[in-house]
């Protein structure tokens, strides 16, 4: 006869959500960090995230975070699943499983710290890296950009960065900034006006770039870059 179940017999396992969310500020990629205003880490930058409450999904949660920390509805943003971590003692209060999700928007509001944290602020990526933040938040930050870094290659994942019409040289600062490399201006307008569904022309035209009156585009509706878009764009020549 099978015995019943225990829970008490088997060790508690907790489950929290984590933020990886990344914009482009003054040409350059940030991302959303917190000051950790309660133990453990108490003072250490960390990314944004909190324990899953009993009677939410996964994504429910993330989308709660985003609104705490950003104040902007999930909707208004690019927010997919990265990956789960649940190496042992990577939090020291208790055993603690996390999901990471990866968010993207273009030019995000000043943030709001949430209940268990000091401060909030966009750092420029580089500038967190090298802060050591709290638990594995590391990890998941360089996992969060190479997420972004290769997303970028196939998919038209930059235009979440931009506004809603944005020229392509706009667009082409949201690549320099994510990947961290400039690129050929000439050969970039070609890769990506040749893209199949990436691209779609308003009809209007700016001259806030500076200099004649630049096309205003759209993102199309395609979901992969057909050809795709290897960092190697930014070679005048490439291979």
């Amino acid at each position: 006869m099978p015995q019943p179940y225990d829970p008490a017999a088997f060790p508690s396992v907790a489950v929290t959500v984590d933020l990886v969310v990344l914009t482009v500020r003054a040409g350059r990629l940030a991302v959303l960090l917190v000051e950790r205003g309660e133990a453990p880490h108490r003072g250490r930058l960390a990314l944004p995230g909190g324990f899953l409450r009993p009677d939410e999904d996964l994504p429910a949660a993330a989308a709660r975070e985003l609104a705490e920390e950003t104040g902007l509805p999930h909707d208004c943003v690019h927010l997919e699943q990265l990956a789960t971590y649940g190496t042992p003692g990577r939090d020291p209060r208790m055993r603690v499983v996390t999901i990471c999700y990866l968010a993207l928007a273009p030019d995000l509001p000043s943030p709001v710290a949430g209940t268990d944290a000091a401060s909030a602020s966009f750092v420029p990526v580089d500038d967190a890296l090298a802060a050591a933040l709290a638990f594995d938040h590391d990890r998941l930050l360089r996992d969060g950009l190479e997420r972004a870094r290769a997303k970028l290659e196939y998919t038209p994942l930059a235009a979440a960065f931009c506004p809603e019409e944005f020229t392509v040289a706009e667009l082409r600062r949201v690549y320099e900034a994510v990947w961290g490399t400039p690129l050929d201006p000439r050969n970039f307008h070609r890769k990506v006006t040749g893209a199949d569904g990436f691209l779609e022309p308003t009809g209007h035209s700016t001259t806030r770039d500076g200099g004649r009156p630049a096309q205003l585009y759209r993102r199309g509706p395609a979901r992969t870059l057909h050809p795709s878009m290897p960092r190697s764009t930014g070679d005048p020549h490439p291979g």
